[in-house]
């Protein structure tokens, strides 16, 4: 969003009576800041409202969280809104959802120039960068989705120096869905050990589904030892291209967790990446068997069936999980690649339109697109 510029001028006296109606009396020799639109120079004093010092004082805050006059500004929004904390906040994670991201953290940084520090607005930071991260992930642009990850665990780290119970259970999925299963057990073991929740800033189920929820997630992580030393290094090994070193140590993991199906999916990620279609195959199907239901791996068996062969079987497995997960950009763009080797021309061109409709700078949408195939 494109800003303007911040003027600071006297309270016109029209504005000063309608704050005046409130806890707070307006020092009418304190000026305020008011927005001048980037596309004007000046404006009116007839034209000003209340809402436009508002938004003013939000953004002078926001640029400025200790400035000359940042404690007046504070108690007179704060009079004047005293419920602003939770109507932001609730229209920041609105945006989130709906996949507008740069507005959403627009919302969270007004509000942290107004409440410093606060712990709930750190955690709602942290949430929105968590969405945007996972967001990016469903992409094929890998850098991107590794740089949002990276400001998400940083948004984390700062709001877990003062947590609320809130951010410790967030964390925790967070965590958990990160495959970092030493620090989601950390953080749904101190969320469970500690008081009752606060607030609620989390955004989902009550407080008593999530202790169920954060309880299952814990039994899981030790009952299939998702936290032990082979099966973390095998994840990073992996993760750094030394594939042949990580299948090492996750079979020596399955030695002893032979019915974890997030160790058969991490052998059979590790196999695929060397190419090794059957063989990877193979133990995605383990993986399915032992109950793990992440659409990630049927999108993983249906590039091994795609690279042997089996183009019948690859479209079954991504449209098992386009089912669950409708929006993956990384799934469509596997059926649009396996409409072209099924010399499905006018299919593919649809799916990769659909991709650049989800995600406008797909590089694997653009490059078939724009290769004159169709």
């Amino acid at each position: 969003m494109k800003r303007g510029k911040l003027a600071y001028i006297t309270i016109p006296e029209a504005v000063r009576d309608h704050f005046a109606g409130h806890d707070f009396l307006p020092d009418p020799d304190v000026p305020l800041p008011v927005e001048i639109s980037p596309d004007r120079e000046e404006f009116g004093a007839e034209n000003l409202s209340p809402e436009m010092f508002l938004a003013g004082m939000l953004m002078d805050l926001a640029e400025d969280p200790e400035g000359q006059h940042s404690a007046y500004y504070r108690k007179l929004v704060t009079a004047v809104k005293p419920a602003i904390l939770g109507e932001l906040q609730g229209a920041a994670m609105l945006k989130a959802r709906n996949g507008d991201y740069p507005a959403a953290l627009e919302l969270i940084a007004l509000l942290e120039g107004l409440y410093p520090r606060h712990s709930g607005l750190l955690l709602s930071r942290a949430l929105v960068l968590e969405e945007k991260a996972f967001s990016a992930a469903h992409t094929a642009n890998s850098k991107e989705a590794e740089t949002a990850f990276g400001k998400a665990e940083a948004a984390y780290e700062r709001a877990l120096a003062s947590p609320l119970p809130d951010t410790l259970f967030s964390a925790g999925l967070f965590y958990e869905r990160r495959e970092d299963y030493r620090r989601a057990s950390d953080c749904l073991r101190a969320y469970l050990e500690g008081g009752e929740d606060g607030a609620g800033t989390y955004p989902g189920n009550s407080a008593g589904d999530k202790r169920i929820r954060a309880g299952k997630i814990l039994e899981e992580i030790r009952g299939s030892g998702l936290d032990n030393d082979a099966f973390l290094e095998a994840l990073t090994l992996i993760r750094q291209n030394r594939e042949e070193e990580g299948i090492l140590k996750v079979k020596e993991f399955l030695e002893h967790h032979p019915g974890s199906g997030r160790g058969w999916f991490v052998l059979g990620w590790g196999l695929r990446r060397l190419a090794r279609w059957e063989d990877g195959a193979a133990c995605f199907e383990k993986a399915l068997e032992l109950g793990q239901a992440n659409p990630d791996i049927r999108n993983e068996l249906a590039i091994c069936r795609m690279e042997s062969g089996d183009l019948d079987g690859a479209r079954r497995e991504l449209e098992k999980a386009l089912r669950r997960d409708p929006d993956n950009v990384k799934i469509i763009s596997n059926l649009g690649i396996l409409a072209l080797k099924r010399g499905e021309d006018d299919k593919a061109a649809a799916f990769f339109r659909t991709v650049l409709e989800l995600e406008p700078g797909d590089p694997i949408a653009k490059t078939f697109l724009t290769a004159g195939a169709f």
